[in-house]
């Protein structure tokens, strides 16, 4: 699968199972890797925005693949993101474009990661559940429905 055209559907989604349609899919856990090297800190004259961009790519579960060239290219994008969000000019349209494309190329969205065929596998919730159809379904059959 290459990286343009519509985005995949998450594999529990699909609905052929049987049709090989390129690489294998990878999974990995959702949530930060507890093995990640020593990172460089944000710069402090960072736009918040970009500060709390470059984090979340340490807590996203996409961070297991990262290399540390990935990370110098994260700290770019940030730097990018923090000068224009600091501009007093609205960013352009090929600022905003070549942004896009370097966040891309880092898989910070669901849809660049399955578009490459990683999918991060979604954390239960910890809380309680939420009710189901189901016996919505077996009171109707019960009450005469």
């Amino acid at each position: 699968m290459g990286t343009r055209g519509p985005i995949p559907e998450r594999s529990e989604a699909r609905r052929r199972r049987n049709k090989g349609d390129g690489p294998a899919l990878v999974q990995a856990p959702a949530g930060a890797p507890s093995d990640l090297p020593d990172l460089p800190e944000p710069d402090p004259l960072w736009h918040p925005i970009a500060t709390d961009w470059y984090l979340s790519l340490q807590e996203s579960g996409q961070a297991a693949f990262y290399q540390p060239s990935d990370w110098a290219m994260a700290r770019y994008a940030a730097e990018l993101m923090s000068r224009g969000l600091s501009s007093d000019r609205p960013p352009n349209g090929q600022y905003v474009a070549a942004l896009n494309s370097v966040m891309a190329s880092l898989l910070t969205t669901e849809g660049d990661r399955r578009r490459v065929r990683i999918e991060l596998e979604r954390q239960k919730p910890a809380g309680p559940q939420l009710a189901t159809v189901k016996p919505l379904d077996a009171y109707r059959d019960i009450a005469g429905g």
